[in-house]
Parts: structure tokens; sequence; C-alpha cells
């Protein structure tokens, strides 16, 4: 699918067009073949960079061919109840901006929508370094809904640490691989973000540095953001095994005294189980002897695993 659209200066709203014009944004998700040739054919683009772009695996980078500069980077989304990171082409070329990807890029709809708020009512199309900027902004905000949402159910982890059961392991577990998919998008970004800062990819004004830099600052607290919560769940993990290994022991350790505890009487009156003769067989007390003999074994035993600590 391929929409057109531009939005100056003077204009209030985004207009939605039908022929690329000076200043056009073009907006592509899930194109067909026929699509991704009109790309090549009218605004030049590399149909090679334009199947990386769809590649889901692509890895963020910055390329420039014939004065168009394509900026590879990810962006994080739901997927059946998954959180993974997908690829977007930003294609800045000498009078337009394409935004390509495979999946629905959502994050973008308010460039659409909302462009009375905020720094919204600020931008326009046809300010191509301003617009790919706030792109990039808008990708930052994402992670770090993701990154919330994501911290907050650690958290809750955490307090029940001593009720926290195998699912919660298993969300865990996925919890570290989402984060370490974010840091693979993300570090990789913030090379991007400092060859643009240096100006020499696309020129850029004193407010275009200022979010530049904003953005490296952004980008940078997101990096240490995902390393801390890996961190964190890390030693959630460990304290977790830590606890599951201490309760197995006291679990064997009773088991075992238990054991002491039987095998002992059980050995005693084992002897009188005998068909040979033994001491005080032929008493009338030997029953009553047999029974005060094993419970004073075993209170003996009880006092000596007590004072060891060992129930």
């Amino acid at each position: 699918m391929i929409k057109i659209y531009q939005k100056t200066v003077r204009d209030i709203r985004m207009r939605t067009i039908k022929q690329i014009k000076v200043g056009s944004w073009v907006y592509v998700t899930r194109p067909t073949e026929e699509e991704i040739k009109q790309l090549v054919e009218e605004l030049k683009l590399e149909e090679d960079l334009i199947r990386d772009g769809l590649d889901p695996y692509e890895v963020p980078r910055l390329e420039v061919k014939d004065e168009i500069v394509y900026i590879f980077t990810r962006f994080p989304h739901h997927n059946n109840n998954e959180t993974l990171t997908s690829s977007v082409l930003i294609a800045v070329g000498p009078d337009f901006v394409v935004t390509l990807s495979k999946e629905n890029t959502d994050f973008l709809d308010k460039f659409i929508q909302k462009t009375k708020k905020g720094f919204m009512k600020d931008f326009s199309t046809t300010q191509k370094t301003k617009l790919v900027l706030l792109i990039l902004h808008e990708i930052n905000s994402c992670y770090t809904n993701f990154l919330t949402k994501i911290h907050k159910q650690v958290k809750s982890a955490q307090v029940r640490l001593e009720h926290i059961t195998n699912k919660n392991i298993v969300q865990l577990v996925g919890f570290e691989g989402t984060l370490n998919d974010f840091l693979s998008a993300l570090q990789p970004t913030n090379e991007i973000l400092q060859t643009l800062l240096s100006g020499k990819i696309i020129k850029l004004y004193e407010k275009d540095k200022d979010i530049t830099e904003d953005l490296l600052l952004s980008n940078g607290q997101l990096i240490g953001a995902c390393k801390s919560r890996l961190k964190m769940m890390t030693n959630i993990r460990e304290t977790y095994s830590t606890i599951m290994t201490n309760d197995l022991n006291r679990v064997i350790r009773l088991l075992t005294v238990i054991t002491i505890l039987f095998t002992i009487p059980n050995i005693i009156s084992s002897f009188y189980g005998m068909n040979i003769s033994l001491p005080f067989a032929e008493s009338p007390l030997a029953f009553a002897g047999i029974i005060i003999t094993i419970l004073v074994v075993s209170i003996i035993l009880l006092l000596i695993f007590h004072k060891n600590k060992w129930l």
C-alpha cells in the first residue's frame, strides 16, 4: 500500500495527494511487486535496498546512493502477544521522504491524525530533515512505552519473588529475549544518529542539531534502561534459583531425618522378629521394653537433629 501525504509550513493538517510532488511524504506498508517497481521508476530508489527494508531481520544501518540517504532502523510492536522489532526504511531524497516497512507502522499515524498538538503542529513534509528526526523520535517513544510496561511486570515479579511460578520464569525469559532484541536495534541506531549529527550526510540546521542531540541522549538512556532491566531479571532468576535450591535442600534434609527416625525403630523391632533366642524374649515386659527403647532412641535423635538445626 502506498499513500502520499504533504503538509507545508502553511498547512494546518496533513493532505493526501495522488501524485508525488516536491516535499511529499511517501508512506509505504506491505508493498506489492508492482508498487516496488513504481518506487524504483518514479523515485529512482534502489530495488535491492527496498527489499532490504522489507527484510524482517535487517539490522539498523545507513547508506547513501545517488544522493538518496537510506536509513534502516527497527521499531517495536506487538505480534500475537509477543513483543518484536521490525525493520523500517526511511529514504531521504532531494524532494521527498519515504517510509517503508513490511509491518504496520501505527506509530506514524499521529503525524497524519494529530498534527495540531505538541511538536507535531510545527512539522511539515517539506522540512525533510525535521520529519526524519521526528520519525526517529516517535520510534524512541515506542521503545520507552514498551520498556515501561516490561519494567512494571518485572517489578511485580520481584515483589512476589517467594511465590513466583514457572509461568513467571518463562515470562522473564521472554522479556530477556525482547530486551536483547531492543539492544540489537538501539545500539546500531546510536551510530546512525552520531553520523547524522556530523551533518555530512544530511544538512542540519541549528534546531535539527538540537533534536538530534536529544535523540542521541534518549537513545543512550534507552540502551541503559535495557541493560538495567536485563540485569534486574538476571538477579531475579538467580535469586529464584537460590530459593528453589534452598527449599529443595530443606525438603531433602527433612525426608532424611524422617527416614532415620523410622529406620532405627525398624532395626530394633526386626531383631525381635527373628526366630532365635534373644535376651528378655520370654519376659512379659519385652514388648513394653522395646517400645520404651524405641521412644528413647527416637527422642535422643530428635534432640540431636534439633541441636544441629536439621529440623
